[in-house]
């Protein structure tokens, strides 16, 4: 691998790190979820960790509203930004209260591919032939993943597949927001998430957790802002195309905890289809990358 410096091996070591952290994070995050949506309603869970990430959040995102005075970027695709990302999160837990996790994580890996393919569509942007074949290729690993379930109910599956086009979705609105700093970004989304849980809660009801869920529901937020603050800081530290691979270790983690918590092992099938978005996404990102 090459390195401008003699400082650089040392922090593209640290950006790794740092990016394995904060997927470790997301990951237990992902299974505190999964844990707490098997006995709480969504909208509950999204409720209490969006308070728990915004106490964080706060005194950041007041600070760097404070200095642009109280003026935000393109107000309206901030608001569709929020929306997408708190539909996201809302199928997200559903969908991992109802099927193994690594199967879930494993429609989420196929975002970036999503990603491509709607920047052509919606953006306009230029699609090869090869990054062309890269985006079917990612498609027929979600076919592949998504026929595994065919035996099953297919339900989750398709909340889960349809969640992770919201998160596609909200990958490009981000995109188009790069002057707003991240910790308003991620601010602006738990308020989403904080609005979207109250209203299922209108639905579902309220349960009063015991100490110990209290805590663990509290933990989803502070585990999911320390992710967001240690991808930042590892894009800060090493180069993208160093550090964003290393995001699929996702899945990994997924089917870890499945096994370790629940018992649960993924099918040849979905296998299989996490193989083909996993190297569809590197594969992509690699042309991407080159231009």
């Amino acid at each position: 691998m090459p390195f401008d410096s003699g400082l650089a091996p040392r922090g593209h070591a640290a950006g790794i790190l740092l990016m394995l952290a904060a997927v470790l994070l997301f990951s237990l995050n992902d299974v505190l979820g999964k844990w707490l949506v098997a006995s709480y309603a969504v909208g509950q869970v999204l409720v209490l960790r969006s308070l728990a990430a915004l106490t964080a959040l706060s005194p950041l995102a007041w600070q760097r509203l404070r200095r642009a005075r109280f003026r935000v970027e393109r107000p309206g695709l901030q608001i569709l930004r929020v929306a997408l990302g708190a539909g996201e999160s809302a199928c997200f837990y559903w969908s991992v209260g109802h099927m193994p996790l690594a199967d879930a994580m494993t429609y989420w890996m196929a975002a970036p591919v999503m990603v491509a393919g709607l920047a052509a569509l919606l953006l306009g942007e230029r699609v090869d032939a090869r990054r062309g074949a890269l985006v079917l290729l990612g498609f027929a690993g979600v076919a592949i993943a998504l026929g595994a379930d065919f035996n099953g109910p297919l339900l989750p599956s398709l909340v889960a597949l349809g969640g992770a086009l919201l998160y596609a979705l909200f990958l490009l609105c981000s995109r188009q927001l790069r002057e707003t700093p991240d910790a308003l970004l991620a601010t602006f989304q738990m308020l989403g998430g904080l609005a979207l849980g109250l209203v299922l809660l209108g639905f579902s009801g309220w349960r009063a957790p015991g100490l110990t869920d209290l805590v663990l529901l509290l933990l989803l937020g502070l585990a999911a802002t320390l992710g967001h603050v240690g991808v930042t800081r590892a894009l800060k530290l090493a180069p993208a195309s160093v550090v964003v691979p290393y995001q699929y270790s996702f899945l990994l983690w997924a089917a870890f905890f499945g096994w370790l918590v629940w018992g649960d092992l993924p099918g040849a099938e979905m296998l299989a289809g996490a193989a083909l978005i996993v190297a569809a996404g590197l594969l992509l990102y690699r042309v991407q990358r080159r231009g």
